[in-house]
C-alpha cells in the first residue's frame, strides 16, 4: 500500500484525530507562544489596565481605509491621506504625552501615543465634515482628542462627549478643548436633551446590549438625514445592525487587528444611508 492510499484510509478512520494530534498540538503551541511573548512584553512595557492602545497591522490599516471609504462614500485615496495626516500630527502626539505626564493618572497610561481604530473615527470626521459629533464614553479622552483634531482641521464643527465619571476626559485640554463640550452624567438623559442636530454619533459607553440599543433610540430624534452612527461595540453586539435594518439603513463592520499586542482587537460598526 502506498503512502497516499494509507493517508486516505487513516483520514477516514476513527484513529484520525489521534494521528493528527501532534500536528494540532504544534499549531496550538505556536499560537500560544506568540500570545505569551506579546503578553509578557506588554506586562513589562505598558502601564495600561483598560482601553488598551496599539497600532494596527499594515494590512488592517489598509482594510480600515476601505471600510471608511465605503461607509462615507469617498475615494479610498482620500481616506488614506487622512489616516496619514493623523499619524503625522506631531502637535497632537506632543499634547497627549505632555498632559499624560502631568496627570495624576500617569501611572496607568502610556506615553507612546497609538490610535488603533480611532484613526477611522478621525477619517470619518475629516471626510464627512459634521457640524455636531456626539460621543458617549469619554474615558481619558484620547478618542475625544482625535475627533477634536479632525474638527479643528476641518475648521468647523463641535464635539459633545458624555461620561458618567466626573474625572473622565483629562486629555481634553488646550486647543482641543475649544471645540469640545464635556457632559457628565448618564448618557441616556443627556442624549434625550441634546437640543442640537447630530451629524455623527459614536457609542462607546456601557457596552451592554440593552444600554447600546437604548442610546440609539435616545439619539435618533436628533440625527440629521445624513447622520453616520458608529458603535465601538460591534464585535460583541449586533444592536447597531438590528437598528440599521429596522430603519432601512446600511451596516458595515470593521474588524480590528492590533500589531504586536496580546489583545485581539475590537471593531467599528457603521450605520449609514
Amino acid at each position: 500500500m502506498d503512502r497516499t492510499t494509507l493517508r486516505r484510509r487513516l483520514a477516514g478512520s476513527r484513529g484520525a484525530p489521534l494521528a493528527a494530534l501532534p500536528v494540532r498540538l504544534g499549531a496550538v503551541a505556536r499560537h500560544n507562544a506568540r500570545t505569551l511573548r506579546s503578553s509578557a512584553r506588554w506586562l513589562v512595557s505598558s502601564r495600561e489596565h483598560t482601553n488598551y492602545t496599539y497600532d494596527l497591522t499594515e494590512l488592517n490599516r489598509s482594510h480600515l481605509a476601505w471600510f471608511v471609504a465605503a461607509a462615507a462614500g469617498a475615494p479610498v485615496q482620500e481616506i488614506r491621506s487622512y489616516l496619514d495626516e493623523l499619524e503625522q500630527d506631531e502637535a497632537l502626539r506632543r499634547h497627549v504625552r505632555s498632559v499624560t505626564r502631568a496627570s495624576d493618572r500617569r501611572g496607568l497610561a502610556d506615553l507612546t501615543v497609538r490610535y488603533g481604530r480611532r484613526a477611522g473615527w478621525y477619517a470619518f470626521v475629516r471626510t464627512l465634515r459634521p457640524d455636531h459629533v456626539v460621543e458617549t464614553g469619554t474615558d481619558k479622552g484620547l478618542g475625544s482628542c482625535v475627533l477634536a483634531a479632525a474638527l479643528l482641521r476641518n475648521g468647523v464643527g463641535r464635539l459633545t462627549t458624555v461620561d458618567i465619571n466626573p474625572e473622565a476626559g483629562y486629555l481634553i485640554a488646550g486647543p482641543y478643548r475649544e471645540v469640545v463640550t464635556v457632559r457628565v452624567g448618564d448618557s441616556l438623559p443627556v442624549l434625550s436633551d441634546l437640543r442640537q442636530p447630530v451629524d455623527l454619533f459614536l457609542h462607546d459607553s456601557d457596552h451592554s446590549a440593552a444600554h447600546e440599543a437604548a442610546e440609539f433610540v435616545a439619539v435618533e430624534p436628533w440625527l440629521t438625514d445624513r447622520a453616520l452612527v458608529l458603535t465601538d461595540n460591534a464585535e460583541v453586539s449586533d444592536e447597531l445592525a438590528k437598528w440599521s435594518e429596522s430603519r432601512s439603513r446600511r451596516f458595515l463592520f470593521f474588524d480590528e487587528r492590533p500589531a504586536d499586542h496580546w489583545y485581539p482587537g475590537g471593531g467599528i460598526g457603521a450605520s449609514y444611508r
